[in-house]
C-alpha cells in the first residue's frame, strides 16, 4: 500500500492515535456511498478512516474529503471524528476547494479550540487565503484576509512549528499590498492627480516600511513635491531616501530631478534634516 506521504502528514499534525489510523490497512477505496445512508449496518470507524486516508494518499482529494466527512457523520463522538474534520479540510485544500476548506476549518476552530492541532488549523486557513492572492492589478481582499490569518497564527502561536513559514508569507503578503498601493499611486501621478498619488506613496512609506517598495515610494514623493513646486519638501524626502537607501537607483533618479542648488544642499550639509523615515510623518 502507498501510505508514505500520508504517514508524513500524520506525523506532522497528529499523535500516536493518528499514526495508528494512517498505517492500518482497510477496505479498498471504491467510490461508493456509505452503508449507513442505505439502511445497512454502520461501517467500523477504522475502516472508514483508512478508506479516506487511502483516497487522500492516492490524490483523490475531493473523494477523500467526502469520506472523512462520513467518518464524522457515522461516528460523531469518537476521537476519529475530530481528526477526520481536520483531514477533510486538508483534502478540500489540496483539491483547491478553498471556500469549503475555510468553512471546515472555522468549524474545527470553533468546536476544538484546545485541540493539539489547532495551530495547524489556523495555518491551513491562512494558506487557503494565501493561495488565492491575485496579481496587484486585481482586488486584494484575499490578500488582506491572508494577512489577517497569518497575523493571528503568529500572534497566538509564536512557538508553533508553522510560525516561521507564516512569518515569511506575511512579509510577502505585505509586499504584495504595498505593490498595490504603488500601482494606484503611479496611476494617479501619471494623470496629474498629485495629492491622491502622494497619499498612496505615503501609505507605503508609513505602513509598509519593511517592504521592497519603500525606495520607489520615496522617489515618487520627490517627483510629486517637485511637480507642486514644493522644493524644500522634495529635498527633505530625497535626503531621507539617500540616507536610508544610498545605493538605490531611485535615489539616483531623485537626485537628478533636484535643482543644482538643492543637490548642493544635500551634499554639503548632510545633517540638515532628520533622515529617519519616521521623521516624514512627525509634525515640523
Amino acid at each position: 500500500m502507498r501510505f508514505y506521504s500520508l504517514l508524513l502528514l500524520c506525523l506532522l499534525i497528529g499523535g500516536s492515535f493518528t499514526l495508528t489510523a494512517c498505517s492500518s490497512d482497510g477496505e479498498d477505496g471504491d467510490d461508493v456511498e456509505t452503508s449507513a445512508s442505505e439502511g445497512r449496518e454502520q461501517v467500523p470507524v477504522e475502516d472508514l478512516y483508512n478508506k479516506a486516508a487511502r483516497s487522500l494518499d492516492e490524490e483523490r482529494y475531493r473523494q477523500a474529503s467526502r469520506e472523512f466527512q462520513e467518518v464524522e457523520r457515522q461516528h460523531p463522538y469518537s476521537q476519529w471524528a475530530t481528526k477526520a474534520q481536520l483531514m477533510s479540510a486538508f483534502a478540500a485544500y489540496k483539491d483547491k476547494s478553498y471556500d469549503e476548506a475555510i468553512l471546515s476549518l472555522d468549524r474545527f476552530i470553533q468546536l476544538h479550540p484546545g485541540n493539539e492541532d489547532i495551530d495547524y488549523a489556523y495555518y491551513l486557513k491562512a494558506l487557503s487565503f494565501y493561495e488565492q492572492i491575485s496579481d496587484v492589478a486585481r482586488d486584494q481582499m484575499m490578500t488582506e484576509l491572508a494577512l489577517d490569518s497569518l497575523n493571528t497564527l503568529t500572534t497566538r502561536f509564536p512557538d508553533s512549528r508553522y510560525a516561521r513559514d507564516a512569518t515569511l508569507k506575511r512579509d510577502l503578503t505585505l509586499d504584495h499590498l504595498a505593490g498595490k498601493e504603488m500601482e494606484i499611486g503611479r496611476y494617479y501621478l501619471a494623470r496629474g492627480h498629485i495629492n491622491a498619488a502622494m497619499n498612496r506613496f505615503r501609505a507605503v512609506v508609513k505602513d509598509y516600511q519593511t517592504t521592497t517598495h519603500v525606495p520607489e515610494a520615496l522617489h515618487r514623493l520627490v517627483e510629486a513635491y517637485m511637480t507642486l513646486g514644493l522644493k524644500s519638501e522634495a529635498t527633505r524626502v530625497a535626503a531621507v531616501l539617500g540616507y536610508n537607501y544610498p545605493g538605490s537607483k531611485w535615489y539616483e533618479d531623485s537626485f537628478k530631478i533636484l535643482d543644482p542648488e538643492l543637490r548642493k544642499q544635500i551634499m554639503d550639509d548632510r545633517s540638515f534634516v532628520d533622515k529617519t523615515v519616521d521623521s516624514l510623518f512627525r509634525p515640523d
